[in-house]
């Protein structure tokens, strides 16, 4: 029995021991949690603290940033439109210099005007002056026929054909003596009007110096990214180079990298990535790629804007967006040293001015003008480049008057029109200007000149041929026993003939024959 009640009690006590220990443990287990969630909240809002100064940090650290991107922005703005205001107002001072060269010609042109009036005036009284003495010379000639009637005793028939025999002799010689007067007084007032409308033309078009050269110059801001541009082991120029198809020049020169290649589009495509790696600050094989991406993307932009500036600078209107983009890649080819825009912009004004001149349809000259040397951007061909830009332009169903001009230009078709000469004409001003192309070679120069001499030795008669004047002009001389006066004015044709076949040169040539002849006699 007491064995029992002991176990009763152990077991008891066991129980309460048990009790009380699971509901201290739970307490503790409370208190300690609740420790441990207050501990995780302080962290929580420290962690949030840091967080949020970390973030305020950034912030200020990005404005400091876009700021200064800012200011620089803002310097290269103001920079710009400094430029843009010194050409605006140059630009002004050229169309204030041009209206008073207008007011000027105005002025003189009324006071031609009225001394042709006056000229006209001179001219009716002398016609009236002329009539009155024409009619009494009749009267006069008729009673001098009666007299040798009376005196010579011949038959008024017979008298009247011996009269007209006579008068038609004379009128033959003074026909052929009026007929020679009236072709030089025409060739001289034809190349007047020529040299006016051709001043008038010249003195409202403003030209330009348009000649490029092979290389374009980048600047930098330090001489320490020379080693940047190169690159370990020159990777950097590798790549540049691959990607462009341009060389680059990195030599002792402070400040500066130079970019060669003769095509123009090229170099510029070129210049634009350099710079944006100078920009960005980061060069290696993977940014150049990028960058000239890009740049492609702005010379595209650049090609059209430059298209679209120049068909409004000459208000061309209804032009296809596909020969749009083909005029914006002229300003980016040169046709012997000479900017392919420029001189096409040139022959375009010119030919559209004498056409107004002359009372033409000014609107066909400029387009012809513009479009005559489109060949030159597209694809190489076995063909002229005229003839290759006529045969183009038919796909946009241009007029026939400006395919004419355009294929016409370099004589390889036949002209149809004025506005083909017009063009033509125009072409060779912007080409023989000075600063148009570039300058001939001494080589070039003297074969020019040897070849003008050889084309008039050729023809029969002649001694000697000087050319003269940088070979504006040739003098033949010939032999005075040979070759009569009426022979010299047929031998200058033939030899100006056969320059114009032969021979390549911008302008006009002067051909002058000289012919002497010495009568010797001695007395004995």
């Amino acid at each position: 029995m007491t064995i029992v009640v002991n176990l009763f009690l152990i077991v008891l006590a066991s129980f309460l021991f048990f009790v009380v220990g699971f509901f201290v443990g739970r307490f503790l287990l409370e208190k300690i949690g609740t420790t441990k969630v207050l501990e995780a909240e302080e962290r929580a809002v420290q962690i949030v603290q840091e967080a949020q100064k970390e973030a305020n940090e950034y912030k200020d650290l990005k404005v400091a940033e876009v700021n200064q991107e800012w200011k620089k922005r803002r310097r290269e703005f103001d920079a710009d439109v400094t430029v843009k205001n010194n050409k605006f107002n140059q630009f002004q001072k050229q169309i204030r210099q041009k209206e008073n060269n207008l007011k000027r010609q105005g002025q003189e042109f009324k006071e031609s005007e009225k001394k042709v009036a006056e000229q006209l005036k001179e001219l009716e009284h002398e016609r009236e002056t002329l009539s009155s003495k024409a009619m009494e010379l009749e009267r006069i000639i008729a009673e001098q026929n009666q007299k040798l009637e009376t005196i010579s005793n011949f038959q008024a028939d017979d008298a009247k054909q011996m009269l007209i025999e006579n008068m038609i002799s004379v009128a033959r010689e003074e026909a052929t003596e009026t007929i020679h007067r009236i072709h030089e007084e025409s060739e001289q007032e034809a190349a007047r009007i020529a040299e006016k409308t051709l001043l008038t033309a010249i003195q409202r078009v403003s030209f330009e110096q348009a000649t490029e050269s092979a290389l374009s110059v980048v600047h930098i801001q330090s001489d320490e990214l020379k080693g940047r541009i190169i690159g370990r082991e020159g990777r950097n120029i590798k790549a540049f180079e691959n990607a462009t198809g341009v060389d680059i020049i990195v030599d002792d020169t402070p400040e500066v990298v130079i970019l060669s290649c003769f095509d123009p589009l090229r170099r510029e495509l070129a210049k634009l990535t350099l710079q944006k790696l100078l920009i960005d600050g980061v060069i290696h094989p993977v940014a150049i790629e990028k960058a000239y991406e890009d740049a492609r993307k702005e010379v595209d932009d650049v090609i059209m804007s430059t298209g679209e500036e120049t068909l409004a600078s000459l208000q061309i209107p209804d032009m296809p967006s596909d020969l749009v983009s083909l005029i914006g890649k002229m300003k980016f080819h040169t046709v012997y040293g000479q900017n392919l825009l420029q001189h096409s912009r040139e022959v375009a004004m010119l030919a559209g001015l004498m056409a107004a001149e002359l009372k033409l349809d000014a609107k066909l000259a400029k387009r012809a003008g513009l479009l005559h040397d489109l060949g030159l951007v597209l694809p190489e061909s076995e063909e002229p480049h005229a003839v290759a830009g006529m045969k183009f332009l038919q796909r946009f169903r241009e007029s026939k008057v400006v395919l004419n001009a355009i294929g016409a230009h370099h004589g390889d078709v036949e002209k149809e029109s004025p506005i083909a000469d017009l063009v033509e004409a125009a072409n060779v001003i912007s080409s023989s200007r000075p600063g148009g192309r570039g300058a001939v070679t001494p080589e070039g120069h003297v074969k020019r000149l040897e070849n003008l001499e050889e084309i008039a030795k050729g023809f029969p008669g002649v001694i000697k041929t000087y050319a003269l004047q940088a070979g504006r002009e040739i003098r033949v001389i010939v032999e005075g026993e040979n070759v009569n006066d009426s022979q010299a004015d047929i031998l200058a044709h033939d030899i100006a003939h056969k320059i114009e076949e032969e021979a390549d040169y911008p302008g006009q040539i002067k051909v002058s024959i000289i012919r002497e002849k010495r009568s010797v006699a001695y007395a004995k």
